[in-house]
């Protein structure tokens, strides 16, 4: 049993599931007395079903909050898992700091322009009932001061019944006339249409309104003028209908009139305190407010006129959007009852309107956009704390690590970067803190042995890493290399670096003179070539790191862009490097080239190795010399560049002396004997045109010792 127990917890804490930590125990503890809880409700109600039910509001608090605590906890631990990979924190701290923020804009420039749109639509539908209603007022002006003349002067009035000439926007109207309250004239005669002839006491002089008359919705004017027999009002009407929605829609898309089921209250701060009350529309918060309510439901359309016209390109969106109308009631003058249009359009419909809008926002507009700006502002700030905090730990992190690796640079590996964090950055500094110790140790136990043995040793070891076991092939070029120390360590060198998906830098190398010093110098530009060409390094600190002369630091550049830096300016900087670092009778051949996937081509610089050759299938030999002379033995060289383009089937050989040099009863192997043994054999695998080779020079060595480091560079494009 207790094995069982033991293997579960491991299991357990292998997956990260044990709970570690105060807040994964209180939430145990919270669980376990919820499932206890409601063991004993299930068991008690069995008897006395009052104690149990009483135990129901701590069942339901406790799961809700074992709820609550759970998800934390899942929460942390999705976010330790995401985040533990530096790729990963920098895509999250990418996302909220600069993706984000572009949501939300275009989010606020969407709804803005929605709303501007919607506003704009139904700004043009109240516009023309806004004309309207200024035809029936000029009617009613040109028709009172004609009534008024006829009634001062005592001649008979025709009341405009023979007005022939109407508009075709006041062919459809009734129109009242009354004289000190009394009824003059209507035409058309009330027989023909149904308006009942009411003159309201609160009516002013000057009245233009849509108005509601025995439930129904209208246009309606009046003038009142002052004559010899008393007070004349002359009153007209239109019904807002389906012919006139039709008009109001025309070129604009689908117009729906609800005529009735708003209303306007009235709101006081002790009605707002009485049960049940319930404001629908909006929260005011000062006494005598009005507020809309729409009653137990939505209101019900009365008439629905035009279509939504068809989109004319990709983005272009229906826009629809409501507003009120100011109804007043005939009979009494209320107000509280008002009517709404809602436009249902598209954008390329507004755009072809011929007028502007300049309407002003109603206030619940005004409200909603307010709140939306504070959501989204929110939002922002949220997303810029997150990244900024999520930047900070990463900047901060690589900040120690160069503090780090500033001391480990002096020699000092007594340094140890403080842990605060459980994630990758925190595994590395770890990682680095253990080299480092290991380092120490490891110093401190070459002092007990002998020097010439560990240098030997640490020579090997070091050595067989720096060259590359896995080569990244690229799609339009193989390569391949082999290094056969003559001694125990090589001074030769070459190196396969991928400096993308499309681009590779080659690097051949001979030291001169051969052990340990030629190996330590060939691990210098090893590293050298790869520090300089996959990360930007200032020149005037890689100087001082050497121990470069202040008053020669003017003469190199002063950065070089890692992976944009080409093969001259390598060698310029690495010769730079290795005058200033090494004895002076120290150098090295050294032959760079960045070969370009994308329109094959070869760029390379020479300093001072064996030219290495193109060779063609048809038999053609391009040699590759431009450049300048060795690095390491003369200061401020500058290096030339040269290209070439790599056809498919072309073969790119360099080597160095220890191939070409060595001798028997016949002379030197020769250049020429080795590019015939790769041309006779240029279809085979390049590893096995590599064994040919070395075959060959060993046979021609014979039993004689090896005299150089033997090296083969070959690459073959595709």
């Amino acid at each position: 049993m207790h094995s069982r127990l033991l293997r579960a917890r491991v299991w357990l804490d292998h997956n990260g599931l044990f709970p570690r930590g105060k807040l994964s125990f209180f939430t145990l503890y919270v669980l376990a007395l919820d499932l206890l809880l409601l063991v004993i409700e299930k068991v008690v109600g069995m008897f006395r079903g009052s104690v149990g039910a009483s135990l129901s509001g701590w069942i339901i608090f406790l799961t809700l909050l074992s709820f609550a605590l759970l998800s934390l906890l899942a929460a942390r631990t999705v976010s330790a898992r995401l985040l533990w990979r530096l790729r990963n924190r920098l895509i999250v701290t990418y996302a909220f700091v600069g993706v984000l923020p572009l949501l939300v804009l275009a989010a606020l420039a969407g709804l803005t322009l929605y709303l501007f749109s919607g506003q704009f639509a139904t700004y043009i539908v109240t516009s023309k009932l806004e004309l309207h209603l200024r035809a029936l007022r000029a009617n009613d002006l040109v028709l009172a001061y004609k009534i008024a003349n006829d009634l001062d002067s005592n001649r008979e009035s025709d009341f405009g019944r023979h007005e022939t000439n109407k508009p075709g926007e006041l062919r459809e109207l009734q129109i009242t006339g009354w004289l000190d309250d009394k009824f003059l004239f209507a035409d058309p005669p009330l027989g023909e249409r149904v308006t009942t002839p009411v003159l309201p006491k609160y009516l002013p002089a000057d009245f233009n309104q849509v108005v509601r008359d025995e439930g129904r919705l209208f246009l309606r004017s009046a003038v009142a003028l002052q004559t010899k027999h008393g007070k004349l009002a002359v009153i007209s009407s239109k019904p807002l209908d389906r012919s006139l929605l039709q008009e109001l829609a025309a070129n604009l898309g689908e117009v729906t009139l609800f005529a009735s089921g708003l209303t306007i209250r009235q709101l006081d701060q002790d009605a707002a305190s009485l049960p049940g009350f319930n404001v629908s529309s909006k929260n005011p918060t000062q006494k005598g407010a009005n507020y809309l309510d729409t009653g137990a439901g939505p209101p019900k359309p009365t008439y629905v006129v035009g279509a939504i016209p068809p989109p004319t390109r990709i983005f272009d969106f229906s826009v629809r959007f409501p507003t009120s109308i100011a109804v007043v009631n005939w009979i009494d003058g209320n107000t509280s009852e008002p009517a709404a249009i809602q436009v249902h359009t598209r954008l390329s419909a507004l755009y072809e309107q011929l007028f502007a809008a300049p309407g002003e926002f109603a206030p619940t507009l005004e409200i909603i956009l307010v709140v939306a700006t504070i959501v989204l502002a929110v939002i922002l700030a949220v997303a810029l704390f997150i990244g900024s905090r999520l930047s900070r730990s990463i900047t901060g992190a690589v900040a120690q690590l160069y503090l780090a690796t500033t001391h480990v640079n002096r020699g000092d590996f007594s340094h140890r970067i403080p842990v605060t964090s459980t994630d990758q950055l925190a595994a590395l500094a770890n990682s680095f803190n253990s080299m480092t110790e290991s380092t120490q140790k490891l110093i401190v136990e070459q002092k007990e042995k002998q020097r010439l043995e560990n240098e030997i040793t640490i020579a090997q070891e070091v050595q067989a890493q720096l060259f590359p076991r896995h080569i990244t092939q690229l799609p339009s070029l193989e390569v391949h290399g082999f290094c056969r120390p003559a001694r125990s360590v090589s001074g030769d060198y070459y190196d396969f670096l991928s400096l993308g998906p499309e681009r590779l830098l080659l690097a051949v190398g001979d030291v001169s003179g051969k052990g340990i010093s030629a190996a330590l110098l060939m691990a210098t530009i090893h590293s050298a070539v790869r520090a300089y060409s996959v990360e930007g390094v200032p020149a005037l600190r890689q100087v001082q790191a050497v121990g470069g002369r202040p008053a020669l630091v003017s003469r190199v550049d002063s950065v070089i862009e890692g992976a944009e830096a080409w093969p001259g300016k390598l060698l310029s900087l690495l010769n730079h490097q290795l005058y200033h670092s090494t004895p002076q009778e120290k150098y090295a051949t050294l032959f760079l080239a960045m070969y370009d996937a994308d329109d094959r081509r070869l760029t390379f610089s020479n300093a001072g190795h064996l030219p290495p050759v193109v060779l063609s299938e048809t038999g053609i030999v391009k040699r590759l010399e431009d450049g300048g002379t060795v690095v390491g033995l003369f200061d401020d060289i500058t290096y030339d560049e040269d290209f070439v383009q790599l056809r498919p089937g072309e073969i790119f050989l360099a080597y160095s002396d220890g191939v070409t040099e060595p001798e028997n009863d016949f002379g030197e192997f020769g250049e020429q004997r080795l590019i015939e043994l790769v041309q006779e054999n240029r279809d085979l695998p390049l590893a096995r045109i590599t064994e040919i080779v070395t075959a060959a020079v060993d046979d021609w060595i014979g039993a004689a010792e090896q005299p150089d480091d033997v090296t083969l560079v070959l690459a073959r494009a595709r």
